[in-house]
């Protein structure tokens, strides 16, 4: 396996808390991993950690043979936006932006001229059965919509990685599952790897493999151990 994406001891505590003990993960590049455990296992901390967001305490991070920890936050930040994407559970869509301008964000923010983002934007609105919606301020969405346009802003600039913290979350189970099987095909289609946090089993199931976290260590299988 080749990992595009690695945890190594990382350890990371929040004052006199512990939240991650050692956690170890080797993600291969376009692999769709499923991380789960109960609330307050680490899960979500681990997935800000692969992201550049958090930074350990001890371990070490491994994106593309690039050691996170020692980039500066300005590097790090520049990685998040040119080589990550992000679908949260609650979509955190800007309120003052259009749908369209929220999905083109991204592409704005690396350098792209509005006219070109906004157009590579729009392409996202029928594929993800959005037509029509461009125009609407996120008030105006329902939550499937919504969570749909936050999935498209997370893929429109093609990310190496794309991480997905409880995307399904505060959606019922049939837009779950929609939202779902759109995440899949985009990231097979693109090649993206995803790092998918979830503590629902019919969520985790579209994934190549999962982890389990528990008390801030990741569970795998021996022939899936960190190299």
């Amino acid at each position: 396996m080749t990992a595009a994406l690695i945890a190594r001891g990382v350890h990371l505590s929040f004052g006199a808390t512990p939240a991650l003990r050692g956690a170890e993960l080797a993600v291969a590049a376009s692999e769709i991993v499923a991380v789960m455990g109960p609330s307050g296992s680490g899960k979500s901390t681990l997935l800000h950690c692969l992201a550049g967001i958090l930074v350990p305490d001890a371990g070490e991070i491994v994106f593309e043979g690039t050691k996170l920890n020692d980039l500066s936050e300005a590097a790090r930040s520049e990685l998040r936006r040119d080589r990550f994407g992000f679908v949260f559970q609650f979509g955190q869509l800007v309120p003052e932006l259009s749908a369209v301008e929220n999905v083109a964000l991204p592409l704005l923010l690396a350098g792209v001229r509005r006219g070109p983002a906004i157009g590579q934007a729009r392409e996202w609105f029928a594929r993800l059965g959005l037509d029509g919606l461009d125009d609407r301020r996120s008030g105006e969405l329902s939550g499937g919509q919504a969570q749909r346009v936050a999935l498209a802003r997370g893929l429109v600039a093609r990310p190496k990685v794309l991480f997905a913290d409880e995307p399904t979350g505060a959606l019922d189970s049939l837009t779950g599952e929609q939202v779902m099987d759109l995440l899949v095909a985009t990231a097979r289609e693109q090649g993206t790897t995803v790092i998918l946090v979830t503590h629902e089993a019919r969520v985790a199931a579209y994934a190549d493999r999962e982890v389990m976290v528990r008390d801030g260590r990741v569970t795998t299988p021996a022939e899936t151990a960190v190299p």
